[in-house]
């Protein structure tokens, strides 16, 4: 029996649901060797891009829990009925000789020279910092090889990815666009 879930089929019927237990949240107590919140330092470690190049972090829309997406919408960032949208800073759009409403491939470049494409992303000029861009996962996923992992817990390394931007083959265009 998992703690918490006791009668669970009568009490998930119940308006409102329930709460299941939370040691730090209801005790203030911690299964950890002291029984008190332990917190590590990890040194920071800042990514320069270079020259034409953007950080890309991966995020999720509104209606997305984790990998399930629940529609095609995104109330919050103002995106809808797509996906394959990739939000840069109106100065490196500029920068880049690119404009909102451009579809372009992103391209991601990796230590070993490889490359990884993730192909007709719809530009959205947003207010993310500048030399940084952000787009939906898992449609990015592609751009992370997979052994491409954080050396402690072993999770993809889909929150700092170097990318390029390269308008998309005109070919692939017309196709996107029909």
């Amino acid at each position: 029996m998992i703690p918490g879930f006791d009668n669970f089929n009568v009490r998930v019927r119940v308006p409102g649901g329930f709460t299941l237990p939370h040691p730090p949240r209801d005790s203030r107590t911690f299964t950890t060797p002291s029984g008190r919140a332990e917190f590590t330092v990890n040194e920071l470690v800042v990514v320069r891009p270079g020259a034409d190049r953007l950080l890309l972090q991966t995020v999720r829309s509104h209606d997305q829990y984790n990998t399930t997406i629940y529609g095609r919408n995104d109330r919050l960032r103002g995106i809808h009925h797509e996906r394959r949208v990739v939000f840069v800073n109106p100065t490196d759009l500029d920068a880049l000789s690119l404009a909102d409403g451009d579809l372009v491939d992103l391209v991601s470049e990796w230590t070993d020279g490889s490359e990884r494409r993730a192909p007709a992303f719809r530009v959205v000029a947003y207010p993310t910092a500048a030399g940084c861009a952000a787009a939906y996962f898992p449609e990015t996923n592609v751009l992370v090889p997979l052994d491409s992992t954080a050396d402690v817990s072993n999770t993809p390394t889909s929150k700092s990815i170097v990318v390029r931007l390269e308008r998309t083959d005109e070919r692939l265009r017309q196709s996107v666009e029909r």
